[in-house]
């Protein structure tokens, strides 16, 4: 295979379908909805699910309709549910028979004028406060819609179970059993976890668990996935500055010493955060070095002492070269983010390649 001439990502399928069974093992029965929202955490949602598919999940969960109308256009005919679908676009909804997660009565109001009888599902907000009936006062407005023919499902989202903060989420679950209870009926589906949740708070696995980040390569407080991606970039040019010299804009970074720097093929505007600025590290020839300077937009300098890289080589930003291995979540941690932002940062030029 050859690989790219700048920078690219190698995703490895078969390992977010192994992360995915790791968390099917802990959900109790609880069938699959993966989240392939944000093109599936950056990494390519029709890819991601079609590899998915293997696993008979139950469906998929989106964040907006038209990455639900990407999916039907790629063959994905499962169950696809739109976890935030603004009131403009329901109709886009409505017409690639996708399943729309609804905040409030008014938004159930408008998507039973649009398509009465179409299920959609209901937000319960137990704490999150982003979206959804607050928990003490949804029995009282699921009145006008818990005969509805449509009315599928009910869900909540919890807001710390990823931060290992179990009685948080137990404060949730409950809030989350108390809003439901008084249903005349119980919906078809109910449900709650995330990858958090899934993995280390298993009675709240429910009918589905909505697992994210773990799929994907990040590590849930004690649960380690099988790494997904290695993100890879080209070594354009190397060179040896004397004690003095001063690398990048601002001039942020002296040369102590004579040292080799290299320039490789990756800035922000391919992901690299600003904020590995003089504190990142990636991996080249199998030994770790730091980022010298500020990260541009389409280049970052790395500083190698008193060796220099090989020019046209391949620096490794996250994943393993020989012995030594940069991990999706000790990168986020250098750039002072998350995981999820690390990936969804993605840039356009950032080449995907799947095996």
């Amino acid at each position: 295979m050859t690989t790219p001439s700048r920078t690219w990502v190698e995703v490895d399928l078969g390992a977010v379908r192994e992360n995915a069974r790791t968390v099917l093992a802990h959900a109790k029965g609880a069938r699959l909805l993966p989240m392939v929202k944000a093109n599936a955490y950056g990494l390519g949602a029709v890819e991601v699910a079609k590899a998915l598919e293997l696993l008979d999940p139950h469906g998929f969960g989106v964040a907006t309709a038209e990455e639900g109308a990407e999916l039907r256009g790629a063959g994905i005919r499962r169950p696809i549910i739109v976890f935030s679908p603004v009131t403009a676009a329901l109709p886009v909804a409505a017409e690639h028979d996708l399943i729309p997660a609804l905040g409030g009565v008014t938004h159930v109001r408008a998507w039973r004028a649009l398509a009465e009888g179409k299920p959609f599902h209901v937000q319960v907000d137990t704490g999150i406060g982003r979206a959804g009936i607050w928990w003490q006062a949804f029995a009282e407005n699921a009145r006008e819609f818990q005969d509805a023919p449509g009315f599928e499902g009910v869900f909540t989202h919890f807001h710390s179970a990823e931060d290992d903060n179990p009685a948080s989420v137990r404060e949730q679950w409950g809030r989350f059993q108390e809003a439901v209870r008084p249903l005349p009926r119980r919906p078809r589906l109910v449900h709650a976890a995330n990858s958090g949740a899934a993995l280390n708070h298993p009675e709240t696995a429910a009918d589905l668990v909505r697992p994210g980040i773990f799929l994907y390569g990040g590590r849930v407080g004690d649960a380690v996935p099988r790494p997904v991606v290695s993100w890879r970039a080209r070594v354009f040019e190397v060179g040896w500055r004397e004690a003095g010299a001063t690398v990048s804009y601002g001039a942020t970074f002296t040369v102590k010493g004579r040292m080799s720097i290299a320039t490789i093929a990756a800035g922000y505007a391919d992901g690299m955060h600003r904020t590995l600025s003089n504190v990142g590290k990636v991996l080249v020839e199998g030994r770790r070095v730091g980022i010298a300077g500020r990260v541009t937009m389409d280049m970052t300098v790395v500083w190698a002492s008193d060796w220099a890289p090989a020019e046209g080589g391949v620096a490794t930003i996250i994943g393993r070269d020989g012995d030594e291995e940069i991990t999706l979540n000790e990168h986020a941690r250098m750039a002072g983010t998350i995981p999820h932002e690390v990936l969804t940062a993605l840039g356009r030029r950032v080449v995907r390649l799947y095996r």
